[in-house]
């Protein structure tokens, strides 16, 4: 990657986390340079201390010299501190914002992309790079303090020794200017040795890496899901599955073993580090001392030079390794962009939907209407829906039944604009519904899926799906999905929590009583058509008889749309519509369809009739 295009992710990774982890890397910044100044502070006040020891001896310019440097130091320390809590604040939940990063990007997604496998490899892959070694954004954070230190060190040590090499002592050696020239050889030098070694050190790091990728998910896995899930209990007990996770630890028991020789191989590297940067300093000090020798500068002057050149190489040392340490975490960066850069496809309308046609008291005086429709599943060559062309009866309660893979919930997921259609349009009032608004038109709908998630916030803050609601309207909802009585019970009412994730008190839900609470989520939305995708496949049959009895008095004079498996279930909608292999194959009353013996309905029918004979 050329060094540009690093600098343009590098610019774009410090812009990200200014926007998700506000004020860090300017806190970070301004503790490093305090960090770094503090020992050039003590190195020059050193040598003006030894100079005036060793000369004039002046009782008030040593306690100024010493006030002063107690007075910079405390300053620092107070600023630093300062600096420091706060770092630490935003470091403390800095993976929280991380996440943060990904989640924004899901939820702004389209929804045909989100479920593209090669997108969700893309997500996992960033988040193991960051959650896992830190690559990319949590290298830079980490890596700020080094390149401040860096810029302000450089600059601090070549302050403190210009008069070094400007110094004359009437030596033609030690005044030659080919020590100048040396030493800036022998820098150069060290940090070309320097960026060779970590450059072989990162190589080792990154091999080791890969293999560690696999053992963090297999440890996340096996060593605390499998022995920690509730939900998994009963299997692990049952089928022994105990056993397989125990020869997988092993595995990974091997795997830690095998660490040890990449650790051994990255120790070789940073000790040969440290050899080269021991050289460098010997060198450094010969040239200051053979000056010295030759009466170029005081005693004190010893100190400074020194001193500062001995932080000069650490900041030409620390300078390649940063040069190396950037190459590794702009190709991660890169990667994180390429996937929060994906573009999203659809097509987004701006036309306003009629809401008087929607309203409680309005006169369902709207139609939807598929047109041509077919679709296929991104990647796939074969239609899930074909040449649908069918009107949703409006301000009636109809079934989808068919087959699984018949189409039923595909069509739902083009109604609602989940996916577009492939081929054909979709038709609100006439109009293509992908020139309206989209959060307009989601509006119109509320859904059950037969996958639906609860969340462990307040009974009533799922149901409103909102952190405010109407506790009234909240309590109608549920006395129409038969949840009243258990809501009861609730000790906190509907500020009771779902689940323990969240609060020690929060209570467990049956598979009924959350797909009661998820029916009265749909109801509470208050929108003119509500669709329902097996509402009732985790009910106890009087529940589910109790919902077939209430179903007109819940969706009242709405529009509704029932998907089922259960035939018998359908009896008490208007209409019931029949898909057979991505195509609408027969339509009517269940009265009606039950004497067309030749059709798909009469034969589903009779699949399930004979087990109630």
């Amino acid at each position: 990657m050329k060094i540009q295009k690093r600098i343009e992710i590098t610019k774009r990774g410090y812009a990200l986390l200014n926007k998700y982890v506000p004020g860090l890397v300017r806190a970070k910044t301004i503790a490093a340079v305090l960090e770094t100044l503090s020992p050039f502070v003590t190195v020059w006040f050193s040598a003006r201390i030894i100079n005036e020891l060793l000369n004039d001896r002046r009782q008030n310019v040593l306690v100024l010299y010493v006030i002063l440097v107690i007075g910079i130091h405390l300053l620092f320390s107070m600023i630093k501190d300062i600096m420091e809590k706060i770092v630490n604040d935003k470091e403390s939940g800095m993976w929280n914002y991380f996440n943060k990063i990904f989640s924004d990007k899901q939820m702004s997604m389209d929804y045909a992309i989100l479920e593209n496998k090669d997108i969700q490899k893309m997500r996992q892959k960033a988040e193991e790079n960051l959650f896992m070694f830190g690559n990319g954004l949590g290298q830079l954070i980490w890596d700020t303090t080094s390149l401040v230190k860096v810029i302000v060190g450089i600059v601090a040590s070549i302050s403190l020794t210009a008069s070094l090499f400007m110094s004359k002592s009437g030596d033609s050696i030690t005044d030659s200017k080919l020590w100048v020239l040396g030493i800036i050889i022998v820098l150069v030098f060290f940090g070309f040795i320097n960026n060779y070694l970590t450059h072989k050190e990162n190589v080792v790091f990154e091999q080791w890496t890969k293999g560690t990728v696999w053992y963090n998910r297999a440890f996340m896995f096996y060593g605390h899901e499998l022995y920690n899930s509730t939900a998994r209990a009963k299997d692990v007990r049952i089928y022994g599955q105990e056993k397989i996770a125990d020869r997988e630890m092993k595995k990974m028991e091997e795997h830690n073993r095998s660490d040890n020789a990449f650790i051994r191989k990255m120790s070789f590297c940073q000790g040969r580090l440290y050899f080269a940067q021991g050289i460098c300093n010997a060198l450094c000090y010969l040239f200051v001392v053979a000056k010295a020798s030759t009466g170029a500068f005081d005693v004190g002057s010893i100190v400074q030079y020194v001193g500062a050149l001995t932080e000069l190489v650490g900041c030409v040392g620390l300078l390649t390794w940063i040069y190396s340490e950037n190459k590794v975490y702009t190709r991660h960066l890169e990667k994180l962009f390429e996937y929060l850069d994906i573009p999203n496809n659809k097509y987004q309308g701006k036309l306003p939907v009629p809401k008087d046609y929607f309203c409680d008291n309005g006169e369902n005086d709207y139609s939807i209407e598929f047109k041509n429709v077919s679709f296929k599943y991104p990647g796939s060559d074969t239609y899930a829906l074909k040449n649908i062309n069918t009107k949703l009866s409006i301000g009636k309660k109809q079934a989808f039944v068919g087959t699984n893979g018949a189409g039923k919930t595909t069509f739902v997921k083009l109604l609602c604009r989940l996916y577009d259609p492939t081929e054909g349009e979709i038709l609100l009032n006439g109009i293509d519904i992908k020139k309206y608004d989209y959060e307009e038109y989601l509006k119109l709908f509320s859904f059950v899926f037969q996958d639906f998630k609860l969340f462990a916030f307040t009974l009533g803050q799922n149901i409103a799906a909102d952190t405010s609601y109407d506790k009234e309207k909240l309590e109608e909802c549920m006395k129409k999905v038969s949840f009243y009585e258990r809501y009861q019970s609730m000790e906190n009412g509907p500020d009771t929590y779902l689940y323990k994730d969240i609060s020690e008190n929060g209570v467990e839900v049956s598979g009924g009583e959350a797909q009661k609470i998820a029916l009265a989520r749909a109801l509470y939305k208050g929108t003119p058509m509500i669709i329902l995708d097996e509402p009732t496949a985790a009910l106890d049959p009087l529940a589910e008889a109790q919902v077939y009895e209430d179903f007109s008095n819940m969706v009242e004079n709405k529009t509704a749309i029932y998907i089922s498996h259960r035939l018998s279930s359908c009896q008490f909608c208007d209409e019931i519509t029949v898909f057979d292999q991505g195509q609408i194959v027969q339509k009517g009353a269940h009265s009606k369809l039950v004497e067309e013996t030749d059709g798909q309905y009469f034969k589903l029918w009779n699949a399930q009739a004979q087990y109630y004979a």
